[in-house]
C-alpha cells in the first residue's frame, strides 16, 4: 500500500484543486499547481546543494510562504525542515546550528542580520537569503532548476519536520515529526475543526510553534488556503481577515484583545472568522465557531504528538478538563513503576499512535527513555475521570507559560548563573492578567548588582520573552536536596498560575 506523504498531498491537490489558492503572502498568491511546480524546483536546488534523505534545512526568519514550500520540498527528498525560533539570542541560535548541522540555511536579512553575522562566518552550510537577490537569493537560486519532480521514494515514517522544544535541562531538544504524524494529526484536528471547501486559515502565530504549524498542516492536507502573517500585528491581521475572508486563525487571549482594540471603530469586517467566544465586543465582531473545536477548550497537547493528544471537543460535558484522546491515539495513566493507575488517580500521561513523534534528533538516550516500552512518556501528569475523560494536571517538571510560550526555569537559571555576580538562581512564574504568567528570578549574589543589569544579561543569552520581569535578591535559596524548593519560593514571592493548576 502506498504511504501518503506531505509531498503526495500537494501532488494530488495539483490535480484535484487546480484553481485553489494554496498560499497567500502579501501580494504573492500560489495555487496548488504553482506550489507543486515551485517545490519541484526547490527540491532540485536543495539536492544540488547536497541535501538528501535525513539531511536538515534550517529556516531563520519570520513567517513566510517559503516555510511551507520548504516543508513540501524537503518532503520530496526525504529531508527535514527546522523552522527555528527567530527571537532567540545569538548564543541560542549558535546552539541550534551546532546541534542541527544543517546542509542549507535559509535566512532573512534585516533585523536578524546582526545576530546571524557571527554565525554565518563559521558555518559549513549553504546560506540562502530568502529576501535577497542574486545567486545567493532564494528566487534566483530556485529559478535555475527545472520543475521536475525528483520522484524519490520517501516512506511516510521518515521525519520531515523538526521543532525544538523541552528545555527542561537548560538546552532544547529537537522533536522529529514524520509525514505520517503530520497527516494523521491533521485528519483528526480537521474532524474537530470541520474545515469546509474553501477553508482559509490565517497563520497569525509563529510557524516554529506547533500550535500554528498544526493548523497550517491541517489546512494544507484539507486543500485550503494558508494566509501568512509575518509577525503578529493586530491591524494587519484585521486587514487580512477581511481581505481574504479568513475563517480560522491561531490566537491567544492577548492577541484577541489587540484585535478588539484595533477594530474598536469597526473599520474591518471580521465576520468571516469562526472562533470561540471571548468577550462581548469580540463575540459581536466574529462568527462564533459551533464546531466541536470552537465549543471546547482545546485539550492537552505538546510538540511531541504533532499538536494535540486529547481534545476537549471529544468530551464535551465530561468531567475531565482535557476531553478524550485523539481518534488515532491510545492514552494510559501510569505510576512511577509503569503500572496503570485507577481512575481518579494522578499519574504520568503516556501515549502511542501514528501522530506521536519519531524521537529526538541526536539524543539517543533521551529518545530511548522517552519512547520506552512502545509508549511515549510525555513527562506530564494527568488523571482519567470515572467517565473516561482526561484531566491534565501539570508537568512533572516545572514549566512557566507566558504569552503562549513555554519557559523552563533551568534555561533561565543557567543564563542567570553565567553572570559573574550571581552565586545561585531559581526562577518562578508569577500570575499575569495579560500574559498568564511572567518570569521572576530569585538570586543570591557575591556583590551588589542592579536588577536592570541582570535582566539585560539574561536577554543577551535567551529569547526576550524568557527574561525575568523582576529579580529578587535573597540571602539563601531554600532547597530540597540539590533542587530549589519552588513551592516555598512561590509562597514567599507570589508565584503561581502554572499550567494545569
Amino acid at each position: 500500500m502506498h504511504e501518503l506523504t506531505l509531498a503526495d498531498v500537494v501532488r494530488e491537490h495539483r490535480r484535484s484543486r487546480p484553481e485553489t489558492v494554496a498560499l497567500v503572502d502579501g501580494d504573492r498568491r500560489l495555487t496548488y499547481p504553482e506550489l507543486d511546480e515551485r517545490t519541484n524546483r526547490l527540491a532540485g536546488a536543495l539536492a544540488a546543494a547536497g541535501v538528501g534523505r535525513g539531511d536538515r534545512v534550517l529556516w531563520l526568519g519570520v513567517n513566510s510562504f517559503r516555510i511551507l514550500e520548504l516543508l513540501v520540498a524537503v518532503g520530496k527528498l526525504g529531508a527535514v525542515l527546522c523552522p527555528a525560533n527567530w527571537r532567540q539570542s545569538t548564543d541560542e541560535l549558535r546552539f541550534v546550528l551546532d546541534d542541527l548541522r544543517p546542509a542549507v540555511v535559509v535566512w532573512e536579512s534585516g533585523p536578524l542580520e546582526e545576530a546571524l553575522d557571527p554565525l554565518r562566518a563559521g558555518s559549513d552550510a549553504r546560506w540562502i537569503c530568502h529576501n535577497g537577490e542574486g545567486p545567493e537569493g532564494y528566487e534566483e537560486w530556485i529559478a535555475g532548476h527545472p520543475a521536475v519532480d525528483p520522484a524519490v521514494e520517501v516512506p511516510d515514517t521518515d521525519p520531515v519536520l523538526l521543532l525544538y522544544t523541552a528545555a527542561f535541562d537548560g538546552r532544547p531538544n529537537g522533536a522529529l515529526l514524520s509525514h505520517r504524524a503530520l497527516v494523521s494529526h491533521s485528519l483528526v484536528l480537521g474532524a474537530l475543526r470541520q474545515p469546509e471547501e474553501g477553508f482559509v486559515f490565517l497563520d497569525s502565530g509563529p510557524l516554529f510553534h506547533v500550535g500554528t504549524m498544526m493548523f497550517a498542516a491541517m489546512t494544507l492536507v484539507y486543500g485550503g488556503t494558508n494566509v501568512l502573517l509575518p509577525t503578529f500585528d493586530a491591524e494587519l491581521a484585521c486587514t487580512l481577515i477581511e481581505r481574504e475572508r479568513c475563517q480560522g486563525a491561531m490566537l491567544f487571549p492577548a492577541m484577541i484583545t489587540q484585535l478588539v482594540e484595533a477594530n474598536a471603530d469597526r473599520r474591518f469586517d471580521l465576520s468571516s472568522l469562526r472562533f470561540g467566544p471571548f468577550d462581548e465586543q469580540w463575540n459581536s465582531m466574529i462568527t462564533l465557531d459551533d464546531s466541536p473545536w470552537g465549543r471546547s477548550f482545546a485539550g492537552y497537547g505538546q510538540t511531541q504528538v504533532a499538536g494535540m493528544l486529547t481534545f476537549h471537543g471529544l468530551g464535551l460535558g465530561g468531567l475531565g478538563t482535557s476531553g478524550r484522546p485523539s481518534l488515532l491515539a491510545q492514552v494510559r495513566i501510569l505510576d512511577a513503576d509503569g503500572a496503570e493507575v485507577p481512575d481518579g488517580t494522578v499519574g504520568e500521561i503516556v501515549a502511542r499512535g501514528p501522530h506521536v513523534f519519531s524521537g529526538y534528533f541526536r539524543r539517543p538516550e533521551l529518545t530511548a527513555r522517552t519512547l520506552r516500552d512502545g509508549w511515549h512518556h510525555t513527562g506530564d501528569l494527568g488523571r482519567r475521570e470515572k467517565d473516561g475523560t482526561l484531566s491534565f494536571v501539570g508537568p512533572k517538571l516545572r514549566m512557566i507559560k507566558s504569552g503562549g510560550e513555554n519557559v523552563y526555569p533551568a534555561e533561565v537559571e543557567r543564563a542567570l548563573q553565567e553572570h559573574p555576580a550571581v552565586t545561585g538562581a531559581a526562577v518562578i512564574g508569577r500570575p499575569d492578567e495579560t500574559w498568564g504568567q511572567h518570569v521572576v528570578a530569585i538570586v543570591t549574589v557575591s556583590e551588589p548588582v542592579a536588577e536592570a543589569e541582570l535582566i539585560a544579561h539574561v536577554r543577551g543569552l535567551v529569547a526576550s520573552y524568557k527574561k525575568p520581569k523582576a529579580v529578587v535578591v535573597v540571602d539563601e535559596i531554600p532547597r530540597r536536596g540539590f533542587t530549589p524548593d519552588y513551592d516555598l519560593l512561590d509562597d514567599a514571592h507570589g508565584g503561581g498560575g502554572y499550567p494545569g493548576s
